[in-house]
């Protein structure tokens, strides 16, 4: 079966799933690494990417966003400068009722009868205005951190606006 596209678990509709050992069969989840950069070091800026709107972020494109900035950040700013901070966890058991298509589909494929959905992946559920990504660094490195973060944003299904703490 051909992977369907991202926007078909975008909205939170009903309610949630979270426990895997009732669900058989969930995949783990793409996005292992959560913490990157120097994470010994204090930094002075923090740099957050917010949600504007509330949706699911699927596993996969967590973990594109995350490779998305960190390849950049690590680039421009160097390995030890800078501390990323993935805030989400992709807890939601998302389901699929897989139908099958083709000639003959017809005779095999049951329709809507007992469509409860095999697991076929996670999900991180979001808020709006929840912070889904941080980067702590140095002054010097702020604009690229950001940029970083506008790349990491393009791979995530919500509009997201960027913030800076400085302590």
């Amino acid at each position: 079966m051909a992977r369907k596209p991202a926007r078909m678990y975008r909205d939170i509709r009903g309610r949630v799933t979270t426990r895997k050992e009732y669900v058989g069969g969930v995949p783990n989840p793409r996005i292992t690494q959560f913490d990157l950069g120097n994470l010994n070091a204090e930094f002075p800026v923090e740099i957050s990417l917010v949600a504007k709107e509330k949706c699911n972020i699927l596993h996969r494109a967590l973990e594109a966003a995350r490779i998305a900035a960190n390849r950049h950040i690590m680039k421009t700013a160097g390995k030890s400068n800078y501390h990323m901070k993935i805030r989400i966890y992709p807890h939601v058991v998302v389901r699929e009722n897989k139908q099958a298509t083709g000639a003959g589909a017809d005779r095999v494929s049951q329709g809507m009868r007992k469509a409860y959905g095999k697991a076929v992946g996670t999900a991180a559920r979001i808020r709006e205005g929840q912070k889904l990504i941080s980067i702590w660094t140095f002054p010097e490195n702020i604009e690229n951190a950001k940029s970083a973060l506008k790349r990491a944003s393009a791979k995530l299904p919500t509009p997201c606006r960027i913030e800076v703490i400085e302590t």
